[in-house]
């Protein structure tokens, strides 16, 4: 299930949103580094160095945005009480863990 945030919505990640957006902006120059090795004929141990590198950092963000979830979103509707909530955010936990368990 996917929640569109509007102006009055914040998710876990929320306070540390900038430094996501930076963190992200630092992997895309990683991809990018990648893409300047393809074209310049690099070695293949070191172009999959450095896809190693990009993985283990988008997994490592994925990982920190998992927490907030944890903490912030499915903790949030454990102490709203309300069933259908609380079943809602566990389904979604069960979903984005599955996800990451697929990845390896």
């Amino acid at each position: 299930m996917t929640i569109a945030a509007n102006e009055h919505t914040h998710y876990g990640y929320h306070e540390r949103k900038e430094t996501l957006v930076k963190r992200l902006h630092r992997i895309e120059g990683q991809v990018r580094g990648i893409e300047k090795m393809v074209g310049e004929d690099r070695y293949c141990i070191d172009i999959l160095t450095q896809i190693g590198a990009v993985s283990t950092a988008l997994e490592s963000l994925g990982f920190q945005i998992l927490d907030d979830h944890v903490k912030h979103c499915v903790a949030g509707a454990l102490a709203s009480g309300e069933a259908a909530e609380v079943q809602a955010k566990a389904e979604e936990l069960l979903q984005a863990v599955h996800r990451f368990a697929k990845v390896r």
